[in-house]
């Protein structure tokens, strides 16, 4: 990413007063890529930047999860890059991404047979490593972070009411007031943006059109098989590292193992279909892991018992109806209301592509800054 620090002012009171009059506070709300990219952005701008994270930890849906075995890639399961400028971002960083070498990304039938293989032209299969939120703990070391704090509301700030002042509360119930902010961004899922707005009692241009965007949930299946350690046995089942599936149940199955940087022991990560998420969000997760292993050795030929079985929800996981294109038929990547100094960004804008992610937290940043 192009650095946007300013040349050094002259040493002259003047220019000083100037420098630090123009210097604004803004806090982002979410530490995924686009909340991330957003922040890193506006502070390379030379503008102070306070970014809020409900989690223990950045990464948002590039999130991954630790085991004895080795880690999973709970969310994002690779990203490819279309856009110079993530290009250019990814290059100031080259040690924490590497190439997945999937030679191939097969469709497989409800049975479990390759309906489809898809290899000439494939696009790079890019990974964080050594899991996938080290691209963006890396992105996010020089910011400051408030991990572990919920966003309660925002309301004009009590000393001056040009301005906003944010309250979080911590795992511990303690209550947290950020004043003096010059703009706020929600880097998070609409309906929770919509819902932290409403909390805030803030007026949404009706333009924004937030209750057309739909975002999936969906169920992450972690399955490892300890025992599958055999140098002879090391690619139990089928003989691919990565599938689409249209199975009922399944979407998406991946051989963690094979990625660059995550170990040995074989791990599978699978996620459900859309429709069947939202159909059993509300299951117990004893139930929903059941099934979905039922449907992977459908698939995989894989009947071992594993040896450890974990499974994480996700509320919002995959955009299905991404925000409405503007008047002109453009696609919007964000949104910026520059009166009210209050914006929205994330993938759900564009698609659900983590490069999507990028770009929305890009330019929502340089709308803020008037480019």
């Amino acid at each position: 990413m192009s650095s946007r620090i300013p040349p050094k002012p002259k040493r002259s009171a003047s220019s000083s007063n100037i420098v630090l009059a123009s210097r604004k506070h803004y806090a982002v709300i979410g530490a995924g890529m686009a909340g991330v990219v957003c922040a890193r952005t506006l502070q390379q701008a030379g503008h102070q930047v306070t970014v809020i994270e409900a989690q223990p930890q950045v990464g948002g849906r590039m999130a991954s999860r630790h085991s004895a075995h080795g880690s999973f890639d709970v969310g994002a399961q690779f990203f490819t890059v279309r856009d110079p400028r993530f290009q250019l971002a990814l290059d100031s960083t080259p040690s924490v991404t590497r190439h997945w070498s999937v030679n191939a990304i097969r469709t497989l039938d409800a049975t479990g047979k390759v309906a489809v293989t898809t290899q000439r032209g494939m696009e790079a299969h890019l990974v964080g490593v050594p899991t996938m939120d080290s691209l963006l703990a890396s992105w996010a070391a020089p910011l400051d972070v408030r991990l572990n704090e919920y966003a309660l509301a925002f309301e004009r700030d009590a000393l001056n009411p040009s301005q906003w002042q944010l309250r979080t509360e911590d795992v511990d119930g303690g209550v947290h007031v950020y004043a003096g902010l010059d703009g706020v961004v929600l880097a998070i899922p609409s309906p929770e943006a919509q819902e932290l707005l409403a909390d805030s009692e803030t007026d949404v241009p009706a333009d924004w059109q937030l209750s057309d965007v739909y975002i999936a949930p969906s169920w992450t299946l972690l399955l490892t098989f300890a025992h599958a350690v055999d140098p002879s046995i090391t690619n139990m089942g089928p003989q691919w590292n990565a599938a689409r599936t249209e199975h009922p149940r399944i979407t998406w199955l991946s051989r963690e193992s094979s990625k660059p940087g995550r170990g040995k022991v074989e791990r599978w990560t699978v996620q459900a279909s859309p429709d069947w998420a939202r159909k059993h969000e509300n299951d117990e997760p004893q139930r929903v892991a059941a099934k979905m292993l039922q449907a992977f050795s459908e698939l995989t030929r894989i009947r071992a018992t594993p040896s450890d079985i974990r499974v994480v929800q996700w509320g919002y996981a995959k955009t299905i109806n991404p925000l409405p294109k503007d008047a002109k038929g453009q696609a919007r990547s964000h949104l910026w209301n520059a009166k009210s100094a209050i914006g929205l960004c994330g993938d759900w804008c564009l698609g659900y592509r983590v490069e999507d992610a990028f770009v929305s937290g890009l330019e929502l940043a340089l709308a803020v800054l008037g480019e």
